[in-house]
């Protein structure tokens, strides 16, 4: 079989509903890597709320945070290595709107910095840090954020990404995150995972055949599409299956990304 690359969502798909990854699929993934496969994560989450899972998978590939926004191999100097941004007056602009569209707290940040709009809306472990002061209050943004991070409740959900796609429409794309928050991803315009999986691809000259990739979301759209191979899992959203060239048979709560990967790749 050809070499690989294996593009893998975390949330809702390589990650349990407890935002870990099991043993059993730390160990596929492994085999897959010892077979000469290249395994990749591209993630909405920022780079410090994956690096974790970067390292427990022993991987040195290049990776995709922000959904697409920075591409990088993290510890090292890429050539490929891009990171883009969206005006910091969005950040703003969207904050005075925080009671309007009910949203809980409203973050910006790019690879080294995050900001938040109130240091009472902090919660450590959803940032993956304790080390939050004043000094991360929005009032210090000087520079532009790569992403904004805003979490709102369900119900609230497809009409605040209406409302803020509708404002700044040939700004920002408004991305969903997986799990159990509802978390809305704004992004520049036009950035998607897809095209940081193909940089990707190009640098490790790997086909675009002989990309698989596994996701649950609205922000895997475009990533399964354009994969080789694209495998929504069981519990993704009906859209991604509808456009999956296969469904896994298990949820990511059952190790369905594993258990598929076996035996596609006959490991």
């Amino acid at each position: 079989m050809s070499q690989k690359l294996i593009a893998i969502d975390l949330d809702g798909t390589t990650l349990n509903s407890q935002s870990l990854i099991s043993s059993r699929t730390a160990e596929v993934l492994g085999k897959a890597i010892k077979a000469g496969h290249y395994v990749s994560i591209a993630t909405g989450r920022p780079f410090r709320m994956s690096e974790q899972f970067y390292r427990q998978l022993k991987l040195d590939t290049p990776m995709v945070n922000f959904n697409g926004a920075l591409v990088h191999k993290p510890y090292q100097k890429w050539e490929f290595e891009r990171e883009l941004s969206i005006e910091k007056d969005i950040a703003f602009e969207i904050l005075a709107q925080k009671e309007k569209l009910n949203l809980d707290f409203v973050a910006a940040e790019n690879r080294e910095t995050f900001f938040i709009n109130d240091l009472n809306d902090f919660e450590g472990h959803f940032f993956a840090t304790d080390k939050v002061t004043e000094a991360n209050l929005f009032s210090n943004l000087t520079t532009n954020p790569t992403s904004l991070l805003i979490k709102t409740q369900h119900q609230f959900s497809a009409q605040v990404s209406d409302a803020l796609s509708k404002q700044f429409e040939n700004k920002i794309d408004v991305r969903t995150w997986g799990g159990p928050n509802a978390i809305l991803e704004i992004v520049p315009k036009g950035v998607q995972k897809a095209m940081s999986v193909s940089v990707i691809a190009d640098s490790l000259q790997i086909d675009q055949k002989d990309v698989i990739a596994f996701g649950d979301e609205h922000n895997d759209l475009e990533l399964l599409d354009y994969a080789g191979w694209g495998v929504a899992m069981s519990n993704g959203i009906e859209q991604l299956k509808g456009i999956a060239n296969d469904i896994t048979n298990k949820t990511n709560d059952e190790d369905g990304l594993a258990n598929y990967l076996e035996k596609y790749l006959a490991l």
